[in-house]
């Protein structure tokens, strides 16, 4: 077998794993991933079926193996094997404990079907990774919020939350989940609140209960990431900071998360422009940790609300 034919063959054997994957597939989304043209697709979908891979294809749908058909299982390649560890520590490092139950489970049926050689590679590795982080999983005492809020997302069910601001008020919500996503050490659902009559973010931690109703949902909602980037478009102000060139290197992590835009070098400073919604709280506080190191070109509103902040920390402690 030359290196084309081998080359056909392992795409083949991939889009026959990727259609047991997803209830339905697009040829044009196959063409992307395998980065061949559409005609090739076909071609390979043909040569499946020739196979005896029972595949339903519907004109403008896509492709599907059908319902109650199962192939053998796929064997993993070492590499793949090993990936599993790196992803299994942050399963159960960065969510609840219900989502890492399940994973915990479900790895075990996946290193079930590895071969010999890569189960000694795995046992040999899994003691030498370690996910460490200060605030490892952001959540509350409600351990199984993740897992509730993924159940209500695939039932479109109403969940029932007991949320606390950081104004420390607390308001029941009643919200339909659209999804979740973890940003700056913090797990946030997006969903449709009943409350407010639009689409909020809640940080996990500050969900003091949380309850899946019967009720169904009340209309169709997008992807999350329609509603998430929506979220974060709303009312936005134009930031621009003066930072140590050196301090700057420190915050090519945490600045993502502010709304950065872009940045340029000014003389050995490094000049950062950001867009954020958030003026008087999250974005100065976030500033004054690396203060000393950096100036506010504008608005001037933010260097008020930094100073003002300052003052407070200089009373309360009396310096």
């Amino acid at each position: 077998m030359n290196d084309e034919s081998l080359k056909r063959f392992n795409r083949i054997i991939s889009i026959m794993t990727f259609l047991q994957s997803k209830k339905i597939i697009k040829a044009q989304d196959l063409a992307s991933r395998f980065d061949v043209s559409i005609r090739t697709i076909y071609r390979d979908i043909r040569s499946l079926e020739k196979a005896g891979i029972p595949i339903v294809s519907e004109a403008g749908t896509g492709y599907s193996i059908m319902e109650g058909y199962r192939l053998p299982p796929v064997m993993f390649s070492k590499e793949e094997a090993l990936s599993f560890i790196t992803a299994e520590k942050l399963m159960t490092k960065f969510t609840d404990q219900g989502i890492g139950a399940h994973y915990a489970s479900a790895m075990v049926k996946i290193k079930s079907v590895l071969r010999s050689s890569q189960k000694d590679a795995v046992s040999r590795i899994e003691n030498r990774i370690d996910i460490r982080s200060v605030n490892s999983f952001s959540g509350s005492d409600i351990v199984n919020s993740l897992q509730i809020v993924l159940e209500s997302i695939v039932a479109k069910r109403q969940s029932i939350i007991k949320y606390k601001s950081v104004t420390d008020e607390i308001t029941c919500r009643t919200i339909e989940p659209v999804g979740i996503f973890f940003q700056n050490s913090f797990w946030y659902i997006m969903g449709y609140c009943l409350l407010r009559k639009d689409y909020r973010q809640f940080r996990t931690d500050r969900i003091l209960n949380i309850i899946q109703t019967d009720k169904e949902f009340t209309s169709t909602h997008g992807e999350l990431s329609d509603y998430k980037t929506e979220y974060c478009t709303g009312s936005k102000i134009r930031v621009k900071i003066l930072v140590d060139k050196l301090t700057a290197k420190y915050l090519v992590n945490a600045k993502t998360g502010f709304g950065f835009i872009s940045e340029r070098e000014v003389r050995n400073q490094i000049e950062m422009t950001f867009q954020t919604a958030d003026i008087n709280e999250g974005f100065p506080r976030w500033f004054l940790s690396f203060a000393d190191y950096a100036t506010i070109l504008e608005p001037e509103e933010l260097k008020v609300t930094v100073k003002n902040i300052f003052y407070n920390i200089k009373s309360k402690h009396g310096f």
